[in-house]
């Protein structure tokens, strides 16, 4: 009797572990662990395209040429072989257990100069006026001979050739 209650026992555990591999309905195509949705569990921080902030679409302006809007963006994400007068700029950030964030900017060119902005950011003028003008002050400290533990022991027992 307690062999075939054994037997039975693992039976159905065979049998939940089993039905539960074969379910269909899946709450999140990519989560590959039940684990992963509890809070304690550390899900790193990814960013995949441009990062695009409000600072760096502040700066473009209509009539800029294709050379300065790489200067201050960077390179495009997408660019189209078969229009070439418009740059795709996206951005994806997902933070641990936070939902993923897009943000979107195409720029088009006409002729080489910037002619429209469309997407999430657009420029305002009154956000880039109220920012402070960044200013970068960079002190350098004098220069100092170090010397090596080697020449200060040469020094120190008196054997230092002169100059």
């Amino acid at each position: 009797m307690r062999k075939a209650l054994i037997f039975l026992t693992l039976c159905l555990l065979l049998a939940f572990a089993v039905s539960g591999c074969a379910s269909k309905k899946r709450p999140d195509e990519y989560r590959t662990s039940v684990l992963e949705g509890l809070p304690f569990v550390y899900k790193m921080t990814v960013q995949q395209g441009n990062i695009i902030t409000e600072e760096m679409v502040d700066d473009l302006e209509l009539g800029m040429s294709k050379r300065q809007v790489r200067y201050v963006l960077g390179t495009p994400l997408l660019t189209d072989f078969f229009h070439t007068d418009r740059w795709d700029y996206t951005y994806t950030i997902r933070r641990g257990h936070q939902p993923l964030e897009i943000r979107y900017l195409t720029l088009l060119f006409k002729e080489e100069q910037l002619i429209d902005i469309r997407g999430d950011i657009k420029p305002d003028p009154l956000r880039a006026r109220a920012r402070a003008p960044r200013e970068v002050v960079v002190t350098v400290p004098d220069y100092e001979d170090r010397k090596g533990l080697l020449t200060r022991t040469i020094k120190a027992v008196g054997l230092e050739p002169e100059e």
